[in-house]
């Protein structure tokens, strides 16, 4: 278990990234009333990793995740997914970006009522004219223990059944990064703790890559490292996190509030 909280730009050592920011920059407003949420933000998110992104409320991670995405907009910086920088894109090229090299899980589950499990799971697929593999297919409903609900419509499912359809949707394009944001927060402790083992054997057994917004230390233990944010900059990083030295490392950001700014 490693704890380092500081202004040191983090990354992965021996390892590429998947995801990156340099100089990363959002201000809300102008003049007077402008907020700058994110600052300057330098960080690595490595490949074939699961990385949790945790800080105080109205730390920026929301925003880091929304921009590394491409849900957003940046004032100044870079934002990279690969060697690509999406903060060059229009908007046809980001959303072809967004639906061919990324995927995405919400704390709403965000599955159409209409269409059986299988048929979310897909649509993708379905949208970008693309045929399934379905060896892949196969292996993603055996790893997330989704074949006997494949015939049933969301209301039909638990949370945690429809989350586990939610991950499905989101790896079936075989996606660069997915982006996973409070994804247990409609959950109960029990199928919160399924959906996050998930996520980690989507990444140690599928080889995907996950950075995951939480604001649960529990759940941020589930990742191979969490990046710390405070005031929109990056304050450090935790690797091997527990819920224990999470929370130490969350305390210490409350107590040494002068160390991002310093």
């Amino acid at each position: 278990m490693s704890i380092d909280v500081s202004t040191t730009p983090t990354a992965s050592a021996n390892a590429s990234s998947a995801s990156s920011a340099r100089g990363l920059t959002k201000v809300y407003g102008s003049g007077a009333a402008a907020v700058r949420a994110l600052d300057a933000v330098d960080v690595d998110f490595a490949a074939g990793a699961f990385t949790a992104i945790m800080g105080p409320s109205g730390s920026g991670k929301s925003t880091l995740m929304h921009l590394l995405a491409g849900l957003d907009q940046a004032s100044s910086g870079r934002a990279l997914l690969g060697e690509t920088d999406i903060t060059t894109l229009d908007d046809d090229a980001l959303t072809a970006l967004r639906r061919d090299r990324v995927g995405f899980v919400f704390q709403s589950f965000n599955l159409l009522p209409m269409f059986t499990a299988e048929q979310n799971v897909l649509l993708p697929l379905d949208l970008a004219g693309v045929s399934v593999d379905q060896q892949w297919f196969d292996t993603l409903v055996d790893t997330l223990g989704l074949a006997a609900r494949l015939s049933h419509r969301p209301s039909e499912l638990s949370g945690g059944q429809q989350q586990r359809v939610a991950i499905a949707r989101a790896l079936i394009a075989k996606p660069e990064v997915v982006f996973a944001d409070e994804p247990t927060g409609n959950l109960d402790s029990r199928s919160g703790a399924e959906v996050l083992s998930f996520l980690r054997r989507s990444v140690r057994e599928l080889g995907r890559t996950v950075i995951m917004v939480t604001h649960d230390p529990a759940a941020a233990a589930y990742a191979d490292r969490v990046v710390l944010l405070a005031d929109g900059r990056i304050a450090g990083e935790i690797l091997d996190p527990t819920p224990e030295s999470v929370l130490a490392g969350l305390d210490a950001l409350r107590s040494l509030d002068t160390v991002v700014g310093a």
